[in-house]
């Protein structure tokens, strides 16, 4: 007597399901072109700027170090001297700028 019955809508379709998805979509692509796109290309950036690491170049690292490139050890290492006769190895990755270049030798 208080209870009314319950009656099912009809379907939608396929038109309504593939509209639903519509947003979803619509926020991936945003996504990918705010956020995913420009930090792959910082990384890009990054590891070319790290790639062509030389002696004699003046670095600062992501503790603010500010040294010259005197050695280049491996792929992953530099030997940077921040003061005169300290010299300190240091993680090629962690190199966050490269502030003056030094010339190829002839």
């Amino acid at each position: 007597m208080f209870a009314t019955p319950a009656y099912a809508q009809a379907a939608g379709g396929a038109a309504g399901t593939f509209g639903s998805f519509i947003p979803l979509i619509a926020i991936f692509a945003i996504m990918y072109f705010l956020l995913i796109r420009p930090q792959q290309k910082k990384m890009k950036e990054h590891k070319a700027l790290v790639a062509g690491l030389r002696r004699g170049d003046q670095v600062v690292t992501q503790g603010g170090v500010i040294g010259k490139v005197t050695k280049i050890k491996d792929e992953a290492e530099v030997e940077v001297e921040i003061a005169e006769g300290v010299k300190v190895r240091v993680v090629r990755a962690t190199i966050t700028q490269v502030l003056s270049k030094t010339d190829p030798a002839a």
